[in-house]
């Protein structure tokens, strides 16, 4: 089933309005971000499965894609530990970022000057709370070849 085939809201389905595969769980949050350049001005957000809402975004500042897509997922992981939330999925497409996050150590190349500290601060601060908090709830990758680009997509490629 193509993209093109999919309706929203779906037929096959009556836990989201977004058209997603069988296979994706709807109780869940995408998160993804996006850069112009790279680096470049960067920005990421966090989509809600189940009713296609915007759950939180962040930027733009200056950084990189993979900055980007670590902190998304330790927003999310944040947030749904502040709101008391164990039950939901995190979907990322980016591999790397979740390798950096099982790390707890975001492995970026980019240099820290006075241009990205402010970056380098938000990153400290991600890197804090993943030694401070257990990871409650799965992170998984979203299939991006067999499933389309992940509902927090920006859009611009």
């Amino acid at each position: 089933m193509g993209k093109k085939d999919l309706i929203n809201p779906p037929d096959y389905r009556h836990d989201t309005v977004l058209p997603l595969p069988m296979e994706v769980k709807a109780n869940a949050w995408a998160v993804d971000a996006a850069c112009s350049g790279n680096p470049g001005p960067m920005e990421y957000q966090g989509i809600d499965l189940t009713t296609g809402a915007q759950v939180f975004h962040f930027g733009p500042c200056h950084g990189t894609n993979n900055i980007g897509e670590f902190l998304a997922i330790v927003h999310a992981l944040a947030l749904m530990d502040k709101q008391g939330i164990s039950d939901k999925t995190i979907y990322s497409d980016s591999y790397n970022a979740i390798l950096w996050v099982s790390k707890k150590k975001c492995k970026t190349k980019l240099e820290r000057n006075a241009q990205t500290e402010p970056l380098f601060q938000v990153i400290q601060r991600a890197e804090d709370w993943l030694r401070k908090h257990a990871v409650k709830v799965p992170i998984v990758q979203w299939d991006t070849k067999k499933w389309g680009d992940i509902p927090a997509d920006f859009g611009r490629k």
